[in-house]
């Protein structure tokens, strides 16, 4: 009788629709990523093989969830959905008050402007794109307090989403508690390689802000699969559930901003979640001006329907441990090949290191731009660029940001894809690798404003 050394998983679902992709020539995805000025947010989707840009919105949703859309309430005021989502925040999250929003910049946008005065600062377990951009535009300096394993791609800590007190007490003292807006937490840290923060450190850091009068604000886009990490890592939590793991973990911030379009299995929606009645306050008459009426946020009511049902499926264990698992695949895989990646794998992304990929390319050069082009070069598969384009520049001086991390995330949608699509991508990026001696890097030749790697263009050097 044969006998295996692990037995093998399957995916905790089975398949009932599907969507045709695209299979293009060398030659097409030449033109293809020079009309795109070699940014692969540039691309017309219709011309990816395999898309692992992003998480966020390209999540497929359950027959439970499709159900539930044919029951929104498109009512302008009042909707039945929006108390089913607030319900549900309430008993998975533990936040007194929502509201919702067309999707998580719409949070950090309210929350930034209700919280953030001229001069302050604004501490945090690194930056994330979008939240500091709403941060400075409110008159807001972001300050770097995570542990420094954090910024190292080898160390394997198994919280590199950790604060470092010292750092966040520093700040303090520093430039005072008053002067301080809030502290936000990602939970997980999406520019660290989707890395989680313990909750012995939430703890920590909630009784640290609260002493000094402090506010700490969450980003729970992937707050659930900062749970599974917990239960799978921290001493005490083995035998929890997600659901309380996520509740516990939710209780040591006084606000959360979420993108329901990560973790929550839906295509668009977010909310601000709060237990202040004043700053809930605020945010809902803020709502109004922004986004929509404080009881639909800028979404249909199938929207946040859909979203309500995701919650709950989103806190199964056994989908957690599929959808972390087939990222925990292709990376064991990647190691196995000796490509380089940030260690421990994450959550929801592999995160290449491009700077090990690239080792003769400066900076300057964007090596993690490079690499995300020159995959889409060989297999049609899209990745997103996480590195000095990303980091931006520095508002006052105007020279780039130089981040110790220089990556390239391929981020696994939840639901999507198969086995096979995961063994097709080690074998591109393999593939890459083998002929990275040849490549030369790009230059920037357009450049927008704000958030960069959306819209710049690149050419060959």
């Amino acid at each position: 009788m044969a006998k295996f050394e692990r037995r093998s998983w399957a995916e905790p679902f089975k398949i009932k629709t599907v969507e045709p992709l695209t299979m293009t020539s060398r030659e097409q995805r030449e033109r293809y990523i020079k009309e795109a000025g070699y940014n692969t947010f540039l691309l017309r989707s219709r011309d990816v093989y395999i898309d692992l840009l992003t998480d966020s919105g390209t999540n497929a949703m359950s027959d439970n969830q499709w159900a539930g859309m044919m029951l929104g309430d498109e009512a302008y005021a009042g909707s039945e959905n929006f108390y089913h989502l607030e319900k549900m925040v309430q008993e998975y999250y533990g936040y007194k008050y929502l509201v919702p929003t067309h999707q998580g910049r719409g949070a950090e946008n309210l929350i930034s402007h209700i919280l953030i005065k001229p001069g302050m600062y604004v501490p945090g377990n690194m930056y994330f794109t979008t939240t500091r951009l709403h941060q400075e535009l409110a008159g807001g300096t972001f300050v770097d307090v995570i542990i420094d394993e954090a910024h190292d791609a080898e160390n394997t800590h198994p919280f590199k989403g950790n604060v470092d007190l010292n750092k966040f007490e520093s700040l303090i003292k520093k430039v005072g508690a008053d002067k301080i807006a809030y502290i936000t937490i990602g939970a997980t840290v999406n520019m660290a390689g989707g890395q989680p923060i313990s909750m012995e450190n939430m703890k920590a850091v909630h009784e640290l802000a609260s002493k000094n009068k402090i506010k700490v604000v969450m980003d729970a886009t992937r707050a659930m699969e900062n749970a599974f990490f917990i239960k799978k890592r921290e001493k005490g939590y083995e035998k929890k559930s997600i659901q309380d793991i996520l509740k516990e973990l939710c209780s040591y911030s006084d606000a959360a901003t979420m993108s329901g379009k990560k973790d929550l299995l839906v295509n668009i929606g977010g909310f601000l979640a709060l237990n202040d009645f004043e700053v809930f306050e605020e945010a809902r008459n803020m709502v109004v001006v922004y986004e929509g009426l404080h009881t639909y946020g800028g979404l249909a009511g199938r929207d946040m329907e859909a979203m309500a049902r995701g919650i709950e499926e989103a806190c199964h264990l056994d989908h957690l441990q599929a959808r972390i698992g087939q990222v925990e695949y292709v990376g064991n895989r990647l190691l196995e090949l000796g490509i380089p990646i940030v260690k421990p794998i994450g959550g929801h992304a592999i995160f290449l290191d491009a700077k090990q990929f690239y080792p003769h390319l400066e900076q300057t050069k964007f090596p993690a731009q490079t690499l995300a082009a020159e995959l889409y070069l060989d297999s049609g598969i899209r990745a997103m660029e996480r590195g000095i384009v990303s980091a931006g520049r520095n508002k006052e001086t105007g020279d780039h940001y130089y981040p110790k991390l220089e990556l390239v995330r391929l981020t696994f949608p939840r639901r999507v894809y198969t086995q096979a699509h995961c063994d097709v991508t080690v074998e591109s990026v393999y593939e890459v690798f083998q002929n990275r001696e040849k490549v030369k890097g790009l230059k920037m030749i357009y450049e927008p404003k704000y958030l960069r790697f959306f819209q710049a263009r690149f050419e060959p050097l």
